[in-house]
């Protein structure tokens, strides 16, 4: 599956795809003064994409999404989301012009997963927003889903293995993260997780795989190709 998925879209007068020879018109949301600066040097580089506003808070972000109608909000994915995706979904239902895409340090397909479940366009890594986020800005504008190259085959392999054993998708990115030999304290970090809940994750899932061993899992996990031979 390629990177970049055609998705549905559509011309408005502000909303929806820009229309031709007109401007991309952005938000940005990241807290982060020196990143926010250097994206915004970013964006501005760009002839075909127009900065509306910044923001520092999704609070911010929201008054000036409803205030501008941009195409797309580029958003921290700590900024944006909350419980679950809530603040993405909230935005998406409040403003359905504006496609969102985040920004994260977090390279797990299943951040990916769940941001784009939520209704997220783009899913940038930020030590690749130099090379990615002006392509996923223009793919979420006109209607198309970004995913960056450092996350899209593991996203990829976790949507094939899915279902597949009765794994949710925590489950299967807890398995996939097992085999990649980290600890139950390192998966609580990268998750988000306390390391009691990973630890009864990890349990959970050796039960279904049938498995007693981690040499087990990682067959299971090459199998699966939820991590490279």
């Amino acid at each position: 599956m390629p990177a970049n998925l055609h998705l549905v879209g559509e011309s408005d007068n502000g909303t929806g795809s820009p229309r031709p020879g007109s401007p991309i018109k952005v938000v940005l949301a990241i807290d982060h003064a020196v990143v926010r600066r250097s994206l915004r040097l970013l964006v501005d580089s760009d002839k075909e994409i127009e900065l509306s506003a910044e923001a520092t808070e999704l609070s911010t972000a929201i008054r000036l999404v409803r205030a501008r109608r941009p195409h797309v909000l580029v958003v921290d994915l700590r900024l944006a989301i909350g419980s679950n995706g809530d603040a993405i979904r909230r935005l998406r239902a409040e403003v359905p012009g504006t496609e969102v895409v985040v920004l994260t340090m977090q390279d797990s397909p299943l951040s990916a997963q769940q941001a784009l479940e939520a209704g997220a366009a783009g899913f940038v890594l930020k030590d690749r927003a130099d090379s990615e986020l002006l392509p996923a800005i223009h793919c979420a504008a006109h209607g198309d889903e970004f995913v960056s190259s450092g996350v899209v085959a593991g996203l990829n392999a976790l949507r094939r293995a899915v279902g597949g054993d009765g794994l949710s998708p925590r489950e299967t990115e807890v398995v996939r993260l097992i085999a990649l030999g980290h600890t139950s304290a390192e998966i609580a970090g990268m998750l988000g997780l306390s390391r009691r809940t990973v630890e009864t994750q990890r349990a959970r899932v050796y039960k279904k795989l049938d498995v007693t061993t981690r040499a087990q899992l990682v067959r299971y996990a090459l199998k699966r190709h939820l991590i490279g031979d």
